[in-house]
Formats: C-alpha cells, structure tokens, sequence
C-alpha cells in the first residue's frame, strides 16, 4: 500500500519541478522589458528680452513745499477774517483785517510833522537869502548868516526824520491788513473775528501749506550714494509715489535734492523728490513708499521670480531642451520687481523655462509642457510704461 502511493506521487513531483523551472526560465525575459516614467506635467515660459527700469525704495513722508503759521505784527481788533477754512489762497491775497484807524491817525500825524517841518525850512531858506544880499552892504554879520545856514541844515535834517516817522507809520499800517505769503492752501481758523490780537501771541491766524507742488523727504541706505550721485549728473531722475499697498503709483516726481551729510545713527542719506500734485494725490504728512529710478536696463533678459530656483551654494533654473527633457541651468540674479526677474548671465532670450513644477523634477526629466496664462505670466511692463 505505501508503495504504491510512493509511485503514485512522483509523476506529481516531476511536473512541480517542472513548473518552477519554466517559471525561472522566465523570470528574466520578464524583468528586462523597460519600464519608462510618465512626462512631468509642467507650465513654462520664453524668457523675454526687454527694458527694465531700476529703482531704489524706500519709505518717505510727504512734506508741504512751504507751511508757515500766520501771525500778526501789530496789536489791534481783528475786525475781519476773509478766507474760509481749506480754502486755496494766492499770494498777496487779503485773508484778515486788523482795525487801521489807530494806524491811520499816526500815519497822518507824521506827514502833518513834515508839512510843518517844511514850511519852517522854506522860511529859513528865505531869512539865509535876505542875510546874504545884507552882508554884501555890511548890513549883516558873519555869524547872522552862519547861524542862518546851522538853522536849515536843521530842519533838513528835522524834515529826513519825519519822512523816516512817514514810512514806519506807512509800514505799521500795511501790517494791519494780512495777506498770505505764496500760493497755498488754509488750515484750521486758530482765531476769530472781534479778538484782540497781539504780535506776541503765540498761535497766529491759521496754517497755510503750498501743496502744488508738493516734497517727498525719504531715505536710502548710504550704500547707494555713489551710484545715485553719478546717475542724478546724468540726467534727471523719475520718482515715483507709492501707497501702503504698494501696488499703484499714484504721483510722479523728480529728485530735487540729496542731503549734505549722511545720518552716522542709521546710516541712512536723506533725498527730497519734488512733485507737481495738481490732483492732490499727496497729502503732508502722509507715509509713502518713494521709488527711485535711477538706470534703465537695455535689452535684459527677464523672466517670472518663480522660474530662479535656490539651490545648496547657488541659483538656477530649469531650461527645457528641444527633447522635451530638462536641464538644470545655474543663473545670476538681477534685481527682481513686481514679480519680473533680470537674469544678468545664464539665460538667452527664446529659451523656455520651467515657471511651475519644479519639485517634481531632475536633470535629464521628461516633461509635458503647458503654458502659463499670459496674465500670471508675462512680465509687468507697468514700471516701462510709467517712464
């Protein structure tokens, strides 16, 4: 019985065997088939070759071009106030009115002085001719006519003083009608009609700021002071007013002044930018963000910041090739602005980078390439245009 069963199983044996080595014999037909890695699905972008302005930034403050505090310069009733509060003035425009009589009266007072200091002199002059034609005939004395002539040198002197008296009362007179010293714009009213006003008083009549045009103080690191002196030689430098979003340049300027000693606490340069403001985009006292253009690039190569990758101990980016297949470009950085790269060497205009997608690739990768919606990807050109 067991023998039996002993032969029974060995034809079972043999054709297991069998199998397995079929199945050997096999395996490696098998693993040598290759398996090739789908495309990485990438977005990409020509680098494009165009002007690139540059700029400096830095935070500023938006100064008045002229602020001055009205006072008076005489005491007396303010009879009148003649502008409204925020109204434009002109200058030498009247914007109040001090009660003239007092001054008036003086004013009459000394020209009565030398009307009468006139008259004595006319009368002198005639006694000094008289004592002339006498002395001929020894009728008169030396001394008579030298006396005569010390007499009108007197009320020459006399009638000097009373014009002198004339146009002090003429002056304290004119201070009693105050106009606005240039072209601006009034503040609040700090006094009001029927007060007593003094030339002590500390406050004054109202605040007039000239805000066409209109100053941007701001500051730059040191750092760039060479570099902005030699371009400011060259030509007239565009500054451009920014808000808190920096995201639209609401006035255009120009620089009118860079500051004679650098700050030694911050190490810092102040500049002034000049700007005409004939819509009142700029309000003193107001915080901006002040860009300076300072060179334009001609003909750089630019392409979106996304495409410059960082690497260990460099920068650089993904250059598709004409297979399709990716290769790993070291690049120098230019300054980047709005989104928008300059790649000083690396990169030729026409050639197509990699703007998303790029964790998923490696040197030699296939990719399957879209493009990038010409909205998210084509350069600003809103700073070109601005110039």
């Amino acid at each position: 019985m067991n023998r039996t069963r002993f032969w029974f199983g060995v034809p079972v044996i043999l054709a297991l065997g069998a199998g397995g080595f079929w199945i050997e014999t096999r395996e490696p037909a098998i693993s040598a088939v290759p398996l090739t890695a789908p495309p990485v699905p990438v977005t990409a972008i020509e680098a494009r070759q165009q002007d690139v302005p540059i700029y400096l930034t830095g935070l500023g403050t938006v100064v008045a071009f002229n602020r001055v505090t009205v006072h008076v310069r005489v005491d007396g009733e303010l009879q009148a106030v003649n502008f409204t509060e925020g109204q434009d003035v002109k200058h030498g425009e009247q914007l109040a009115q001090i009660d003239p009589r007092p001054f008036q009266a003086q004013l009459d007072q000394a020209q009565a002085a030398k009307a009468r200091d006139e008259a004595q002199l006319a009368n002198a002059r005639l006694d000094l001719d008289r004592y002339m034609r006498l002395i001929a005939n020894d009728y008169a004395t030396r001394q008579s006519v030298d006396t005569q002539k010390a007499l009108i040198a007197q009320f020459e002197a006399t009638i000097r003083g009373d014009q002198a008296a004339i146009e002090n009362a003429a002056v304290q007179l004119g201070y009693t009608s105050i106009v606005s010293p240039f072209d601006g714009r009034t503040g609040m009213r700090l006094i009001d009609r029927g007060n007593i006003v003094h030339a002590s008083d500390p406050g004054g009549l109202v605040v007039i700021t000239q805000v066409h045009p209109i100053a941007v103080v701001f500051s730059l690191p040191q750092d760039h002071l060479q570099h902005i002196t030699s371009a400011l030689k060259q030509r007239t430098l565009p500054v451009f007013a920014y808000g808190r979003d920096e995201k639209t340049a609401v006035a255009v300027g120009h620089l009118a002044l860079i500051d004679n000693q650098i700050d030694v606490a911050t190490g810092t340069i102040q500049l002034k930018a000049i700007f005409p403001n004939d819509d009142d985009a700029l309000w003193p006292g107001e915080f901006i963000h002040a860009h300076l253009q300072t060179e334009i690039r001609r003909n750089a190569v630019t392409v979106p910041a996304e495409v410059v990758q960082r690497g260990a101990d460099t920068l650089f980016a993904y250059v598709i090739k004409p297979d399709s297949t990716v290769e790993r470009r070291r690049v120098t950085l230019g300054p980047v602005r709005d989104g928008v790269a300059v790649i000083d060497s690396g990169l030729s205009a026409g050639e197509r980078v990699v703007v998303d997608g790029q964790f998923k690739l490696k040197p030699g990768a296939k990719v399957a390439v879209y493009p990038v919606p010409a909205a998210a990807g084509a350069p600003s050109a809103e700073k070109t245009a601005q110039q």
